[in-house]
């Protein structure tokens, strides 16, 4: 069964990128243009990650989705990984604390984003 992939981010060629990326990869993908959406998404959807943009126009961002992420019940083991073109320390920070499980500054290889999931998921199945 693949694993369930929610791509959050608000640029179109951006998300067109990432699931290009993962073409080859075992997933079931599907995406929201913003924070909005994304949330309905999750909460309904129960996806096993979500590659989220840290910058979104809108109500909400990727930090404070993250957060309500975090809060609700039965979306505690979601593997949220924030993409974002900040890449100060205080931003990655600021993700941790939000509680995203990795932080990948954009731009990105499409190997490097590849591996990192498959990482991340191997890491949750074997805890």
């Amino acid at each position: 069964m693949p694993a369930k992939l929610l791509i959050v981010e608000d640029q179109a060629d951006i998300r067109r990128l990432i699931r290009w990326a993962l073409e080859e990869d075992d997933y079931e993908i599907r995406e929201a243009a913003n924070g909005s959406v994304g949330l309905d998404q999750i909460l309904s959807w129960q996806p096993d990650m979500v590659l989220l943009d840290m910058m979104m126009p809108g109500g909400i961002d990727g930090l404070e989705l993250c957060r309500q992420v975090r809060a609700s019940p039965g979306t505690g083991k979601t593997i949220i990984v924030m993409l974002t073109a900040k890449a100060a320390s205080a931003d990655q920070e600021a993700a941790r604390a939000a509680g995203a499980d990795y932080f990948l500054p954009k731009p990105f290889s499409p190997a490097k984003l590849s591996g990192l999931l498959h990482a991340l998921l191997k890491h949750r199945q074997d805890r």
